[in-house]
C-alpha cells in the first residue's frame, strides 16, 4: 500500500516534473503537460499500485468514489469488505480531498489575471462570432441531450461537462464536473474523447479551414491600426511557468494564493445557505463570481503568473482523476455513445457556428478563431493566428477565450440541472 502522505506529496510534486520536462522538450510540450498527467495518472491507477476493490464494496459504493471512513469501518466490521477495500477506500477519500481542495483554489487564480472591461471594448465581430458559437453549441448539446438520454448514464451532467469543454477547456470542465459530481471514469472518458476528436479539429482549423471558408464566408478585413496599437497583449507568456519562483515573484504568488484560499472560505460559508445536494454548485459558482470581481482589484490583477499557478492546480486535479480511473469498468459504460455524443458536439457544433456566420456574414479567419478559443482556450490563439498568418486575430480570440474562461462555469451548471428536469 501506498502511505498517504507520500501519494499526497507525489500528487503536488509530479506536476512541477511534468511542467519542466514540456519546457526541456519541444515533443513533450507538444503532447502537453494536462494531456501528460493524464496518462501518468491513468498508468497509476491501472497497473496495481493501488488496493483493487471488491464487487461487494463496488456494488456499496454505487456510483460514489469513496464511502465516509467511519461508514467504511463499519462496513468491515460487519465482514461486508475486506481490509483491501478499507485501504482503496481510504486512498479514495485521500484523492476525493484533493479534488474538493484544488478546483476552487484554482479557479479564483486563473480569473485574477483577466481584464473583462477591457476585453469587452475589443473585436465586437469576435464579441458577435461568441454569440453564434454559443447558440450552435446549446443547439448540438440539447439536441445531442435527447438524443443518447436513454443510451449514456447521467446524460445532463455529460451535457454540462461539454458546455464547460466547449467554453473554456479543461478548467472548465473540472470546475462543472466537481460541481455536478461526475463519475470519475466518465469524467475520463469524456475528456480521453474530446482529446481524441479535438485534435483532429485542430489540425483541420490549422491547414485547410481558412481555403474551404473562404470559398463562401467574407476575407477577413483589417482591423484599424490605432485600436491595436492601444492594446499589448503577451501571447508568448500565457503558458509559460518561467521565472514563477524567483523570490519577488514568489511571494506576490502566495498573495494571489492567500486570495483564493479567502474567497473559497467565503463561498464555503455561502454554500452553507443552500440545501446539501446544491452546496458544491453554489461554491463553483461563487467562487467564479467572487474571482471575477477580485480581478478587477489592480494590485491583485497585476500579480504576475496568477493564471500559470492556476493551472498548476489543473494539473494537479488532472493527475487525481485520471489516477481513480479503471480502465476496466471505464469500457463497460456505453463508450460508443458518448463517443458519438462528444463528436457531435465537437464538430456538430463547428458546423452549425460556420452556418451562422455564413448567413450573417461574419468573415472567415474570425469564425476559425473563436472556434480556437472556445474548444482548445487561449493558449492556442496565437498558435493558430499564427498558422493563419493573421496576428491580428490574437486579441480576437484572447477576447473570445477570456469570456469562455469567465462565464463557461455558469452556463454549463444551468444548462445541466435545465436538462436533469426533463
Amino acid at each position: 500500500m501506498i502511505p498517504g502522505i507520500v501519494l499526497i506529496i507525489f500528487y503536488f510534486a509530479f506536476p512541477i516534473l511534468l511542467i519542466y520536462l514540456t519546457h526541456i522538450s519541444k515533443f513533450l510540450n507538444k503532447v502537453g503537460v494536462v494531456v501528460l498527467a493524464y496518462i501518468i495518472g491513468m498508468l497509476l491507477g491501472n497497473i496495481g499500485l493501488f488496493p483493487s476493490q471488491s464487487e461487494s464494496f463496488r456494488a456499496l459504493l454505487e456510483s460514489k468514489s469513496s464511502l465516509p471512513q467511519e461508514q467504511a469501518i463499519a462496513y468491515f466490521s460487519q465482514g461486508l469488505i475486506t481490509e483491501n477495500d478499507l485501504l482503496a477506500n481510504h486512498i479514495a477519500s485521500l484523492q476525493d480531498l484533493i479534488i474538493t481542495l484544488v478546483i476552487p483554489i484554482a479557479i479564483p487564480l486563473l480569473l485574477f489575471s483577466l481584464d473583462i472591461r477591457r476585453w469587452l471594448k475589443l473585436a465586437k465581430q469576435a464579441l458577435f462570432s461568441l454569440l453564434l458559437a454559443m447558440v450552435s453549441l446549446l443547439i448540438v448539446i440539447f439536441a445531442g441531450f435527447f438524443l443518447f438520454e436513454t443510451y449514456i448514464p447521467e446524460t445532463w451532467k455529460i451535457s454540462g461537462m461539454l458546455v464547460g469543454i466547449y467554453t473554456g477547456g479543461t478548467p472548465n470542465l473540472a470546475a462543472i464536473s466537481t460541481a455536478l459530481d461526475v463519475n470519475p471514469n466518465i469524467f475520463i472518458l469524456t475528456h480521453t474523447y474530446d482529446l481524441m476528436l479535438g485534435a483532429i479539429c485542430l489540425a483541420f482549423l490549422m491547414t485547410v479551414a481558412q481555403q474551404l471558408f473562404n470559398s463562401f464566408l467574407p476575407s477577413f478585413r483589417e482591423a484599424p491600426r490605432l485600436a491595436l496599437a492601444k492594446v499589448t497583449v503577451k501571447t508568448n507568456s500565457v503558458d509559460s511557468y518561467v521565472g514563477m519562483l524567483t523570490r519577488k515573484r514568489a511571494i506576490q504568488l502566495m498573495k494571489a494564493f492567500g486570495f483564493s484560499v479567502l474567497i473559497f472560505s467565503i463561498a464555503g460559508g455561502l454554500s452553507l445557505l443552500v440545501p446539501p445536494s446544491a452546496q458544491m454548485v453554489a461554491v463553483i459558482l461563487s467562487i467564479t463570481t467572487l474571482g471575477l470581481v477580485f480581478s478587477t482589484i489592480k494590485s491583485i490583477h497585476r500579480i504576475e503568473k496568477t493564471f500559470q499557478l492556476g493551472m498548476y492546480f489543473i494539473i494537479v486535479f488532472s493527475l487525481v482523476i485520471a489516477s481513480m480511473s479503471d480502465l476496466r469498468s471505464m469500457f463497460q459504460i456505453e463508450f460508443l455513445n458518448l463517443f458519438l455524443y462528444v463528436a457531435l458536439a465537437v464538430f456538430g457544433s463547428m458546423a452549425i457556428h460556420v452556418f451562422l456566420s455564413w448567413i450573417f456574414k461574419v468573415d472567415s479567419d474570425t469564425t476559425i478563431i473563436t472556434i480556437t478559443a472556445l474548444t482548445f482556450s487561449p493558449p492556442f490563439v496565437p498558435v493558430v493566428a499564427g498558422a493563419l498568418k493573421n496576428k491580428e486575430l490574437i486579441i480576437s480570440g484572447l477576447t473570445v477565450g477570456i469570456l469562455g474562461y469567465a462565464f463557461g462555469n455558469y452556463v454549463g451548471v444551468a444548462i445541466a440541472f435545465f436538462l436533469k428536469g426533463f
